[in-house]
């Protein structure tokens, strides 16, 4: 039987890096409650997920190590950070609403927490097997 922890473990480590990088999107946005001007930003999750599940590769650049090889060409699953509207405006510019931004941390710190348990999960499948218990 052959095991490719690429295919058991890819899903859940590209959910944890874009959940992460959502993490310090929705931080910034809290933290920038105040400022005037400040345009709060956000990204599509789903849509970056399922790109990052169609390109494993990521943000790691194909190397050219011959002259003779095809040259590699960058399709990276970078997310796209787009500012969000807001559903008040504010007098000072500032498009951080501080509940919806609670809200949405709040959802993704609940989604991150899920996907290390998934991934836990699997490894202690994984574990369970190796060790014929």
């Amino acid at each position: 039987m052959s095991l490719s922890f690429g295919n058991t473990f890819n899903l859940h480590e590209q959910a944890l890096y874009l959940q992460a990088r959502r993490t310090e999107l929705l931080s910034s946005n809290l933290a920038n409650a105040e400022t005037p001007h400040y345009k709060a930003k956000d990204f599509d999750f789903k849509a970056s997920l399922q790109a990052a599940v169609r390109n494993p590769l990521g943000n790691k650049p194909l190397v050219e190590t011959s002259p003779k090889h095809i040259q590699p060409t960058q399709s990276d699953y970078r997310f796209e950070a787009l500012f969000r509207i807001p559903y008040q405006t504010s007098l000072d510019g500032n498009t951080v609403e501080s509940q919806v931004e609670m809200s949405a941390f709040n959802d993704n710190a609940i989604r991150y927490m899920a996907s290390l348990r998934f991934l836990n999960g699997k490894i202690r499948g994984l574990m369970t097997a190796i060790r014929g218990d």
